[in-house]
Protein backbone atom coordinates (compact mmCIF):
# COMPACT_ATOMS: atom_id res chain seq x y z
CA UNK A 1 0.00 0.00 0.00
CA UNK A 2 2.73 2.27 0.81
CA UNK A 3 4.50 1.60 -2.12
CA UNK A 4 1.77 3.11 -4.03
CA UNK A 5 1.90 6.36 -2.07
CA UNK A 6 5.48 6.76 -3.16
CA UNK A 7 3.89 6.30 -7.03
CA UNK A 8 1.41 8.65 -6.37
CA UNK A 9 3.33 11.68 -4.90
CA UNK A 10 5.82 10.76 -8.67
CA UNK A 11 2.51 11.17 -10.51
CA UNK A 12 1.43 14.81 -8.09
CA UNK A 13 5.05 15.94 -8.85
CA UNK A 14 4.72 15.38 -12.65
CA UNK A 15 1.18 16.97 -13.04
CA UNK A 16 2.38 19.69 -11.07
CA UNK A 17 5.30 19.94 -13.57
CA UNK A 18 3.12 20.07 -16.32
CA UNK A 19 0.67 23.21 -15.16
CA UNK A 20 4.17 24.97 -14.17
CA UNK A 21 5.59 24.73 -17.44
CA UNK A 22 1.70 25.46 -18.74
CA UNK A 23 1.69 28.58 -16.84
CA UNK A 24 5.15 29.75 -17.90
CA UNK A 25 4.04 29.49 -21.62
CA UNK A 26 1.15 31.81 -20.65
CA UNK A 27 3.22 34.30 -19.62
CA UNK A 28 4.70 34.26 -22.98
CA UNK A 29 1.36 34.68 -25.09
CA UNK A 30 0.19 37.89 -26.39
CA UNK A 31 -2.40 39.34 -24.67
CA UNK A 32 -4.98 39.77 -27.29
CA UNK A 33 -4.91 35.27 -27.19
CA UNK A 34 -5.94 35.72 -23.83
CA UNK A 35 -9.44 37.34 -23.65
CA UNK A 36 -10.99 36.74 -20.19
CA UNK A 37 -7.97 35.33 -18.30
CA UNK A 38 -5.46 37.90 -16.66
CA UNK A 39 -3.23 39.33 -19.18
CA UNK A 40 -0.33 40.03 -16.66
CA UNK A 41 2.35 37.64 -17.33
CA UNK A 42 3.73 38.40 -13.85
CA UNK A 43 0.93 36.44 -12.57
CA UNK A 44 1.48 33.92 -14.68
CA UNK A 45 5.15 33.44 -13.88
CA UNK A 46 4.80 33.39 -10.14
CA UNK A 47 2.22 30.55 -10.57
CA UNK A 48 4.23 28.79 -12.42
CA UNK A 49 7.23 29.17 -9.80
CA UNK A 50 4.56 28.26 -7.30
CA UNK A 51 3.50 24.93 -8.86
CA UNK A 52 7.25 24.39 -9.99
CA UNK A 53 8.03 24.50 -6.10
CA UNK A 54 5.01 22.32 -5.54
CA UNK A 55 6.38 19.97 -7.43
CA UNK A 56 9.96 19.54 -5.79
CA UNK A 57 8.68 19.33 -3.11
CA UNK A 58 6.32 16.41 -3.87
CA UNK A 59 9.25 14.81 -5.58
CA UNK A 60 11.38 15.34 -2.70
CA UNK A 61 8.32 13.34 -0.53
CA UNK A 62 8.14 10.40 -3.25
CA UNK A 63 11.88 9.97 -2.59
CA UNK A 64 12.46 10.30 1.26
CA UNK A 65 9.01 7.76 1.11
CA UNK A 66 10.74 5.33 -0.82
CA UNK A 67 13.32 5.43 0.66
CA UNK A 68 12.52 4.71 3.94
CA UNK A 69 10.16 1.73 2.45
CA UNK A 70 13.40 0.23 0.92
CA UNK A 71 15.07 0.23 4.29
CA UNK A 72 11.66 -1.06 6.17
CA UNK A 73 11.61 -4.02 3.70
CA UNK A 74 15.70 -4.88 4.16
CA UNK A 75 14.98 -4.59 7.92
CA UNK A 76 12.31 -7.15 7.34
CA UNK A 77 14.00 -9.42 4.98
CA UNK A 78 17.27 -9.58 7.69
CA UNK A 79 15.33 -10.39 10.65
CA UNK A 80 13.55 -13.09 9.17
CA UNK A 81 16.48 -14.36 7.75
CA UNK A 82 18.09 -14.32 11.25
CA UNK A 83 15.31 -15.27 13.04
CA UNK A 84 15.88 -18.42 10.36
CA UNK A 85 18.84 -18.95 10.98
CA UNK A 86 18.42 -18.64 14.83
CA UNK A 87 15.86 -21.34 14.83
CA UNK A 88 18.82 -24.07 12.67
CA UNK A 89 21.07 -23.21 15.04
CA UNK A 90 18.95 -24.17 18.01
CA UNK A 91 17.34 -27.21 16.35
CA UNK A 92 21.27 -27.98 15.82
CA UNK A 93 22.05 -27.56 19.64
CA UNK A 94 19.43 -29.71 20.39
CA UNK A 95 20.66 -32.83 18.35
CA UNK A 96 24.16 -32.86 19.96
Amino acid sequence: MSRNMSRNLYLLAASLLLVSLVSCAMSLMPNRLQPGLPANGSWWKMAGLVFFLFSLISTLAAILTAMFEQVERRSQERMKRELQEGLANLSRNRRK
